[in-house]
């Protein structure tokens, strides 16, 4: 049985991909309603709840999580009697982006210039050091653009403290990027290690909105250049499993954001659109089996459903979509589902992404 410490949308997609596998899954969240629900043994609980962590333990032959907010210490207590993949170290450094951003120094991945603070004075000199415009952000806790404030002023940084509630902090400075890239790669228990088509993805709001694999236009060597960083972080940490690095293009290079230690959203294209889906080689990854071919099955283009959803018939009238739905319910922000699209042609592509966006938006 595979534990996962997390019940959301991708658990479920892990679930989903590892049940013609023949693996049974069993997942710790708080909530009755996760979107596992159905499809693995649920134990509803905190994530720090020492019972429900050494049933997991007793009972599971390996164990996963779904997200990087998973208390190390929780992970930790599990791993000393069943293997844990990734390891817990991973989530002490995905917690905190100070200790992300040393890593990426430690393994020749340029970042944003970055300082920190822990008062209000510091949080002058950082922002002083970096520059305005500025991004603020708190060291932990962080994602889907919470945790973070835009600085364009020294006027800004009284209402940029009360607002990340005088944290522990990071400044990072402006980057003017062409675009915002992923690399997805998978590592197994001895090592292989095999990686997806670096991906171009569109924010709005702090929210991924539209992925499109491979990149278009993207230069081998950065596609290189990519894999080579995604090697090197998943060897320092010793990493099993798939991990997905969040990169910005700036001319010819390539500048770290953030790594996410787990399955990613940027990656969900590969359901349909690869050969072995980024879930399904997380699976093969951390139960030692061989990982499976990245190769794309043409080009492919992701749109999340944020929030509420569209008309699902019109959706499903645009040629070739394949919707997923999480089973979640509608909530500004909230992810609730996706569509894919595969073409071989790129231009078709994009003329059905184009209505697909058109129905969403």
């Amino acid at each position: 049985m595979i534990g996962i410490l997390g019940g959301g949308q991708l658990a479920r997609m892990l679930a989903l991909a590892g049940l013609p596998l023949g693996e049974r899954f069993a997942a710790l969240d708080p909530s009755s309603s996760s979107g596992v629900r159905d499809l693995a043994h649920l134990i509803v609980g905190s994530y720090e709840d020492p019972a429900a962590l050494d049933w997991l333990a007793e009972h599971c032959d390996v164990v996963t999580h779904e997200f990087e907010r998973v208390p190390a210490a929780s992970a930790r207590r599990v791993a000393e009697r069943t293997p844990v993949h990734p390891n817990p170290h991973v989530l002490d450094v995905a917690q905190d982006r100070l200790s992300e951003k040393e890593l990426f120094a430690r393994i020749g991945l340029d970042t944003p210039a970055f300082a920190t603070a822990s008062t209000r004075a510091e949080l002058d000199a950082a922002v002083s050091s970096v520059g305005v415009p500025a991004v603020v952000k708190t060291r932990r806790e962080g994602y889907d653009g919470k945790g973070q404030v835009v600085v364009r002023a020294d006027a800004d940084l009284d209402r940029c403290w009360d607002a990340l509630g005088g944290k522990d902090l990071i400044a990072e400075a402006w980057v003017d990027f062409d675009r915002e890239l992923s690399v997805l790669a998978a590592r197994s228990t001895v090592g292989e290690t095999v990686f997806y088509p670096v991906v171009e993805n569109l924010h709005r709001e702090g929210i991924l909105r539209v992925s499109r694999a491979p990149a278009p236009a993207l230069a081998p060597e950065l596609q290189s250049a990519a894999e080579s960083h995604a090697r090197s972080v998943m060897t320092e940490l010793d990493y099993v499993g798939v991990m997905a690095i969040e990169l910005f293009q700036v001319g010819g290079r390539l500048l770290g954001n953030e790594m996410a230690p787990r399955v990613h959203n940027s990656g969900h294209w590969t359901i349909e659109g690869a050969i072995t889906s980024q879930f399904a080689n997380h699976l093969r990854a951390i139960t030692g089996r061989p990982l499976g071919s990245t190769r794309p099955l043409g080009h492919a283009a992701m749109v999340n459903l944020i929030g509420t959803l569209p008309n699902l018939d019109e959706v499903l009238r645009v040629e070739g979509a394949h919707l997923h739905l999480y089973d979640k319910e509608p909530r500004p922000g909230r992810k609730l589902g996706h569509v894919t699209l595969v073409d071989d042609d790129p231009e078709d592509l994009e003329e059905r992404l184009g209505r697909l966006q058109a129905l969403v938006d």
